[in-house]
């Protein structure tokens, strides 16, 4: 009876071990090729230059190749209505996402997908602010006077795109305080800021990485940055939102990336890639580089990341329709 006893129980710790092995093996068996990450926007801007970072990084995390494909095209849209269609490599595939993103839902009335429904938000890996900026030469030093000028006279601001986070927070800014805002655009940031550092333009609400060593040799001023809280890289900047005299608690805008799938991207990958994700942001030479981008770590994956894109187009939504703002 003994024997039989023992018998039994090693059979079933047996049994436990293999089931063990099992679930670590089909844990284990993704990925099983190289994985590629799709930049939707061009070679040598802010998110290209990111996922380049995140690719080499996250490849000696998990031990496989990361291939960066550029895939430009209508605001991000392009490139994400291939992600949600799926087809070869669906399963290997990923996408670095931006406000592009919400943005693209927004202004865009007929994508063939839904931001939302027709992804997996795997892991969001930092924010950063734009930084609201006038030229040296301008007369304003807060929010609050230039608000008042914006008032009685037309102004104008500058973006590098209809739908870029720059073009939205100027458009925001414009409905929130009922000024006489006019939005000029230029093909890119590149183009921009030379308009706005000759005064051409009276103000900005540019990518922190793009006017921070402008701002740090005077040849721009930082009016307030267009986050919830101050910016670390400018503790003395403040927030719009602190603007006395005047209701901007709805103006928070950030710039953000993060990682997303189809739907027809497997489960264990989502799984990996957020364990794999979360230690990239642990690195060194992630800390260090998102410092030179003048950005935040996130702390923010899976769900959570859903609820905040949800959040983020219907936020959009009404903004691109109080502007007119739309796209064909």
């Amino acid at each position: 009876m003994k024997i039989k006893n023992a018998v039994i129980a090693i059979s079933l710790a047996t049994s436990s071990v293999v089931m063990g092995l099992g679930a670590s093996t089909v844990y284990a068996d993704w990925p099983t090729k190289d994985i590629h990450l799709v930049v939707p926007y061009s070679a040598g801007g802010n998110t290209d230059v990111l996922s380049r970072q995140v690719a080499d990084l996250l490849q000696k995390e998990l031990d496989v190749n990361i291939i960066v494909e550029n895939r430009p095209g209508a605001g991000s849209t392009v490139a994400t209505g291939r992600l949600a269609r799926g087809g070869r490599d669906a399963d290997h595939t990923i996408l670095m996402a931006s406000p592009g993103h919400v943005i693209g839902a927004s202004i865009y009335p007929n994508l063939p997908y839904d931001a939302v429904s027709d992804f997996k938000f795997i892991e969001k890996l930092l924010d950063a602010p734009n930084i609201m900026v006038v030229p040296s030469s301008s007369p304003y030093n807060t929010v609050a006077e230039f608000i008042t000028a914006a008032k009685s006279k037309p102004m104008t601001f500058s973006h590098p795109g209809v739908g870029s986070s720059i073009h939205m927070s100027g458009e925001l800014f414009k409905t929130l305080t009922k000024t006489k805002l006019t939005a000029v655009p230029f093909p890119g940031s590149g183009a921009a800021l030379p308009a706005l550092l000759s005064g051409d333009v009276d103000v900005s609400f540019e990518n922190a990485s793009t006017v921070l060593p402008h701002i740090q040799s005077g040849g721009l001023k930082a009016l307030a940055v267009t986050s919830k809280t101050r910016f670390k890289a400018l503790p003395n900047v403040p927030t719009v939102i602190e603007t006395e005299g005047y209701d901007l608690g709805g103006f928070v805008t950030t710039v953000w990336n993060g990682v997303i799938a189809g739907n027809d991207f497997p489960d264990e990958g989502v799984e990996v890639l957020q364990a794999a994700l979360q230690r990239v942001k642990e690195r060194k030479e992630f800390t260090e580089f998102i410092d030179k981008m003048g950005a935040e770590k996130s702390s923010v994956s899976g769900e959570e990341f859903k609820s905040f894109i949800a959040s983020e187009v219907e936020r959009w939504k009404m903004v691109a329709e109080e502007a007119g703002v739309r796209q064909n």
